[in-house]
């Protein structure tokens, strides 16, 4: 399992949202490169990244900063999601060096787009699942589907998909504590590795994560960190460590 510190972008610099609020903001650098080579110093094996002023406009508006990003971690993969709505952006940001591209809301609004770059591009879609009460929201979390998260995995689980980021939205930047729970239910039913995402705040958490998962048939690949590494109530080192760990 991996612990996977996140970099989300916003007006070229290094911040966090509370819920996805763009009007709750936390500036951690203005330096997104610095930051994504201090994580990797760290030992940080995959990098999360969000275009969120992308995921607002629908387009991506960070491009050359996440080629930057991709290109000074070298052999460390690469996600990236934030305004991925079609091939050609899915393309760009594979030939500009990112291993896995994210695709959320095109994804559940029009299923048939993930159907047709999952088979063009296998093993390098990660279908972002971000849900509110258990709902799909979509549209940098403005809209909520009356579609399920579990009944949307279930069905996406079978396409060639490289793995689920499942974010409970309502505990995303506020260190509350990750669904457990809802996680590994989302994980049995899909069939495809998930990466947990939301809420994550202390050693607690990344336990009872790799607790729950212990026994079941389900895969998690790791867990996205931003708000607890960067505020200090989760030290990245001693999180791989846990995870890397027999216990």
């Amino acid at each position: 399992m991996l612990l996977i510190p996140a970099i989300d972008l916003k007006d070229g610099k290094c911040v966090r949202l509370k819920q996805g609020r763009m009007d709750d903001v936390t500036v951690f650098s203005d330096d997104p490169v610095a930051m994504a080579r201090h994580w990797s110093e760290l030992g940080c094996r995959r990098l999360h990244l969000v275009d969120l002023d992308g995921a607002f406009a629908g387009v991506p508006r960070n491009g050359p900063l996440i080629q930057a990003i991709a290109g000074a971690l070298g052999e460390i993969p690469v996600q990236v999601g934030g305004g991925i709505r079609s091939e050609e952006t899915v393309a760009a940001y594979l030939e500009a060096g990112v291993s896995q591209v994210i695709v959320g809301t095109r994804a559940i609004e029009e299923p048939a787009f993930l159907e047709r770059i999952a088979a063009r591009f296998p093993g390098c879609i990660i279908l972002g699942l971000d849900a509110r009460s258990g709902q799909l929201a979509t549209a940098g979390w403005d809209r909520t589907s009356a579609r399920s998260a579990l009944d949307f995995a279930r069905w996406a689980g079978a396409l060639p998909i490289a793995a689920i980021v499942y974010t409970d939205i309502e505990r995303d930047g506020m260190l509350t504590g990750v669904n457990v729970s809802a996680t590994l239910a989302l994980a049995e039913a899909a069939g495809v590795p998930v990466i947990a995402s939301g809420g994550v705040s202390d050693l607690a958490d990344l336990r009872a994560l790799k607790q729950a998962f212990r026994g079941s048939n389900a895969v998690l690949m790791g867990a996205i960190t931003g708000r607890a590494i960067y505020a200090g109530t989760l030290d990245f080192r001693a999180g791989q460590a846990l995870l890397d760990g027999a216990e």
